[in-house]
């Protein structure tokens, strides 16, 4: 990987050690989350994945289960929401442990406890005080993980996710919402996980060209117009964009060095825009961005789960999408 990758590792690492720190006790509500987004980009920095011992995130993980649900919460004690529960079940995969849930039956019983059938979409947690196609797909992705996607109403959660397709090609968070790169992520991906992208709106095409609006003249994209290009962006577009194989609507190598450019340097990790500070998150997906985009030094990821290619593979659960025809220069 061009650029200080060594950094960014010992950047992620360094954020799993501040355990004393202000910002360590004031993202709690994220943690089982980071740790996903840590975990998977040094996966895609190989061999940096192994710095993470897996009996110490099987042991976190455990910890964040709320056995009164079946979900897992963001961090112990803490209240299960469909966001951690996918997470959870993703670190899991990476380290090869899904056999070490607490409950599966009851993980999966608590994931389709919040579909609903009214809208086809899920709410997040037991309060049922939001609904939209974010957890829809959280959802789906862990439920193929766990091979319980036959005990989903797939033909109503389709449904749903048609719904919420706009005039415009883009997707909202529920039907009538405002167009938003991330909905268009999840959106696609659930169709994709479900067999059923055919039944888009002229065959994705429109999708697709507002998904290739959202490049700016600096390279970046943006997730919705008038907005400022965002690296995480590098994902929620260019995944899209893969999944509807049309990566070549856009211009990858402007991307490519959108993204280097918002590198720190000196203290590792990738951060929204440059000249800002890095974060876990914006690390991951510059680095998830530019894997789609087959730099070199990259491991491979799946646009349709978000995870290393190796465990999609491994779980047999591969969906098609564009393999890296963009071809960056080195």
């Amino acid at each position: 990987m061009e650029g200080p990758s060594n950094l960014h590792i010992q950047h992620i690492l360094r954020l799993s050690s501040k355990t004393t720190s202000l910002s360590y006790h004031l993202t709690t509500h994220l943690r089982l989350n980071g740790v996903y987004w840590g975990l998977a980009a040094l996966e895609l920095m190989s061999p940096g994945s192994s710095l993470l011992p897996a009996q110490d995130l099987v042991d976190f993980v455990r910890s964040c289960y709320d056995a009164s649900s079946g979900g897992f919460g963001s961090f112990p004690g803490h209240d299960a929401h469909v966001l951690s529960t996918c997470s959870a079940v993703q670190v899991l995969a990476i380290k090869g442990r899904l056999e070490d849930l607490p409950d599966r039956e009851a993980t999966v019983a608590f994931i389709l406890s919040l579909f609903n059938p009214v809208t086809g979409l899920l709410y997040g947690d037991r309060s049922r005080l939001e609904e939209d196609n974010r957890f829809l797909y959280c959802a789906v992705n862990a439920l193929a993980h766990l091979s319980a996607l036959d005990r989903l109403d797939k033909e109503r959660a389709v449904q749903g996710v048609l719904s919420c397709v706009n005039f415009d090609g883009g997707f909202g968070r529920v039907q009538g919402a405002e167009s938003h790169a991330a909905q268009a992520f999840t959106c696609l991906g659930i169709l994709s996980i479900l067999s059923s992208l055919d039944r888009l709106p002229y065959q994705g095409q429109r999708a697709a060209a507002w998904l290739s609006e959202r490049q700016l003249p600096g390279g970046g994209l943006n997730g919705r117009p008038q907005k400022l290009e965002d690296v995480c962006y590098s994902w929620w577009v260019l995944s899209s964009l893969s999944i509807l194989r049309k990566l070549d609507w856009i211009d990858g190598e402007k991307l490519r060095r959108f993204i280097l450019s918002a590198q720190d340097p000196d203290l590792g990790g990738i951060a929204d825009r440059p000249g800002n500070v890095s974060d876990v998150y914006h690390t991951f997906f510059g680095c998830a961005g530019l894997s789609l985009l087959g730099h070199e030094g990259l491991q491979p990821i799946d646009p349709v789960y978000a995870m290393p290619q190796r465990v999609v593979r491994e779980l047999g659960m591969e969906r098609p999408y564009q393999r890296a025809l963009i071809k960056p220069s080195s």
